[in-house]
């Protein structure tokens, strides 16, 4: 058997149980593809999972390799797959319910798997797909286009940054919340109102907007029903909106979770990374080794875009 480095927890629980190791090379099997990681990054799903707050929803098994995102390139495809080859540059999402990125030989299903953006070198590219998976969900589930209004929660976070590109293109107008040392990045992505969160509640400024996007929850989620016009809506993918207080404001809500595999959507995002149209911002770069320290960054909520973890060659 072939061994690799990864990263892998035995039980959940907080930033201790990320153990750096070395483990079984896994091998492609029907409509797989065996990714030599370049590099990887960490999301708040992550975290979150490692915690055990997903645990309701999927049913993980240890030892279990957490992480969405990779970038890197293929070693080996498995039967049926004729789509990518070894040596093609790519960049995937994994199944929130397998997970497996976290490593440096990565397992993908052909449908989570698209060509790398030639514009981004791989520390970039797997910043996108996760995030830029969501925020697409985000902007399409809000039907946003010309005239509408749109308030983005964490805009300068890994969801929010892309989010706000994304609403602008269809031609929304952009509220941002973000801290003091976030607002001039806001302004460069473009966003019509900052709102500084630790000065201003945002419900005293904001009101009568089309769509609010949450990825604080909380007490965010809580106080953003009453800034939405009647039948407007609260998108969360940090927990559920109550469906009662949604009518009692007379709003619509939705926890978004997108799951489903993203290949296609991921090579429509290429080409706009590849025109300049849309741009990922990475604060940090990590080597896998160091996870513990990343996934206390990402729970800092104070990561401007996305924290990478590169893969050593």
């Amino acid at each position: 058997m072939s061994f690799m480095h990864a990263v892998q927890i035995d039980r959940y629980g907080g930033t201790e149980v990320l153990d750096y190791a070395k483990v079984g090379r896994p091998v492609p099997g029907p409509g797989e593809v065996l990714i030599r990681a370049q590099a990887v990054s960490v999301n708040p799903f992550d975290c979150a999972v490692r915690a055990g707050y997903i645990a309701g929803y999927y049913q993980y098994t240890f030892p279990l390799i957490p992480g969405l995102d990779v970038a890197g390139v293929v070693e080996a495809v498995g039967p049926g797959v004729t789509q990518f080859s070894p040596g093609s540059a790519v960049y995937a999402r994994l199944n929130p319910a397998r997970g497996g990125a976290y490593a440096e030989y990565v397992l993908a299903r052909v449908e989570e798997v698209a060509s790398m953006p030639k514009s981004l070198d791989p520390v970039h590219a797997a910043a996108v797909p996760h995030v830029g998976l969501v925020a697409s969900a985000l902007v399409e589930a809000a039907d946003l286009s010309q005239g509408k209004t749109v308030l983005i929660h964490a805009a300068a976070g890994g969801v929010g940054h892309l989010a706000v590109q994304l609403a602008r293109q269809r031609g929304a107008t952009v509220i941002g919340t973000a801290s003091g040392n976030n607002l001039a990045f806001l302004h460069e992505l473009g966003v019509d109102q900052v709102i500084d969160y630790t000065k201003t509640p945002f419900e005293s400024t904001v009101k009568g907007v089309d769509a609010v996007f949450d990825g604080v929850g909380y007490d965010t989620l809580e106080r953003s029903y009453q800034v939405l016009k009647p039948g407007g809506i609260l998108l969360s993918i940090a927990q559920m909106p109550s469906q009662d207080k949604a009518a009692s404001f007379g709003v619509r809500q939705q926890f978004l979770s997108d799951g489903q595999p993203g290949g296609a959507k991921l090579a429509t995002l290429g080409k706009l990374l590849d025109s300049g149209q849309l741009k990922v911002t990475v604060s940090q770069v990590l080597p896998l080794s160091e996870i513990q320290q990343a996934h206390k960054q990402v729970e800092s909520r104070h990561t401007r875009g996305k924290l990478v973890l590169q893969i050593a060659k």
